[in-house]
């Protein structure tokens, strides 16, 4: 039998935060300025050959461990699969973004709403925090991501199309609210750990939950889960390298039961030193290069980049005129907007088909609070009422509602 640590922590939660911070210095550094949400959830639909048996190891001591690794080096193949039960565009009729075209920019902002969807696969690189390298794998193309020192490169091979960003590491932190760009981005199964570990607290049941082989290697599975009834969260299932306390996996699965929301692991990797021609690059000869004039600075930080928009959920207390009902898996953001709820798109300049688009991802309801309509993804979810005010958490419909009543 795999060993298991089926108490729930509420006394390891209290310490758990603080291994969060600690493990935070370890993130392995496969980001790349500007692709937090390019690249979230690196991977992996892996094959199990049998659960190992492995040292029996408590929740606490695992973060320890977590938190305790340097690894700073790696290579491999990851699989990243997204289902927020979103419509597909085909809904969006003319609305629905064009492919393709010579206008097609090689920045990697535009690869944001392709990884919002659907099941990629990367392949990536890192090694230290100053060089990593991400590509993402198509059917007939393939797009990368480098940096190398203070230069940042995006390459569409579909497009020939070239981006290129050249920063001192002062320039990039002030262009990026204080910080590197690689710091905080939520690349790899870890950093999308990290972001909900940073979080556990005695709302919280956290568990090893037996062990697991991941990309061929023995791996704990360290399962955290809400005690609060009402998230629509079920769980959040992170496979940690037995060897190196790194996570290669990480599941999260939604409390109203169906596949996974987010899906993100290592189909295969090497702890190893990548070669240094891997993070080489030199534009194909008749690319098109865009050059970063840095006139654009980013507006959000890169870890408020989580999928279905939990990471900015999660930042929602920090925002004016916005305040937080409720606490743990369960809280929601009340923001007064000061407007007349949901603008209506107008027909006669063709925004019929975002109307449709709109009104197929809400619900309307009624209560205390007036009208308004439910917008609904399978993880976060927002009401916004006819009367200006936006209800917004990881939480379902019926909670939204409450929460709209029973504000003051």
């Amino acid at each position: 039998m795999a060993p298991n640590d089926s108490a729930q922590a509420t006394d390891e939660a209290r310490d758990l935060g603080a291994g969060r911070r600690k493990a935070a210095r370890y993130l392995v550094p496969v980001g790349v300025a500007g692709v937090a949400a390019a690249t979230i959830g690196l991977v992996p639909a892996l094959a199990a050959s049998g659960d190992p048996s492995l040292p029996k190891i408590s929740a606490q001591q695992l973060i320890e461990k977590m938190a305790a690794s340097d690894t700073q080096q790696l290579s491999g193949t990851m699989k990243i699969t997204t289902d927020l039960g979103l419509p597909g565009l085909g809904s969006l009729g003319s609305f629905a973004p064009k492919g393709g075209g010579s206008d097609k920019s090689a920045s990697p902002d535009a690869k944001l709403t392709e990884l919002a969807s659907g099941t990629h696969t990367l392949r990536v690189a890192a090694d230290g925090p100053d060089r990593q390298k991400v590509s993402i794998l198509e059917d007939a193309a393939e797009y990368s991501l480098i940096h190398n020192g203070n230069d940042v490169w995006a390459y569409d091979s579909g497009s020939n199309q070239v981006f290129h960003s050249k920063k001192s590491a002062a320039d990039a932190a002030e262009g990026h609210g204080g910080k590197t760009p690689d710091a905080g981005l939520p690349t790899t199964p870890k950093a999308l750990a990290d972001e909900f570990l940073k979080n556990v607290d005695p709302t919280t049941a956290v568990s090893v939950d037996g062990t697991s082989q991941v990309a061929g290697r023995d791996a704990y599975q360290l399962l955290v889960k809400p005690k609060q009834s009402g998230s629509t969260i079920g769980s959040v299932r992170i496979a940690v390298d037995a060897k190196t306390g790194v996570p290669l996996k990480f599941t999260l699965s939604p409390s109203a039961g169906g596949k996974a929301v987010v899906d993100a692991g290592f189909t295969k990797v090497d702890f190893s030193k990548p070669s240094a021609d891997t993070f080489k690059f030199s534009p194909p000869k008749g690319a098109k290069v865009t050059e970063d004039d840095g006139k654009q600075k980013q507006t959000s930080l890169p870890e408020q980049s989580l999928p279905g928009g939990l990471g900015n959920f999660g930042d929602a207390k920090n925002t004016k005129n916005t305040k937080v009902i409720g606490n743990g898996w369960t809280a929601i953001a009340e923001l007064d907007t000061g407007g007349k709820g949901m603008p209506k798109a107008d027909d006669s300049k063709g925004g019929g088909d975002a109307q449709k688009f709109l009104d197929s991802l809400g619900d309307k309801v009624s209560g205390k609070f007036g009208t308004g309509t439910v917008f609904k993804t399978r993880l976060v979810n927002a009401l916004i009422t006819d009367n200006g005010k936006v209800y917004v958490g990881a939480v379902t419909k019926d909670a939204l509602v409450d929460a709209a009543n029973s504000a003051k």
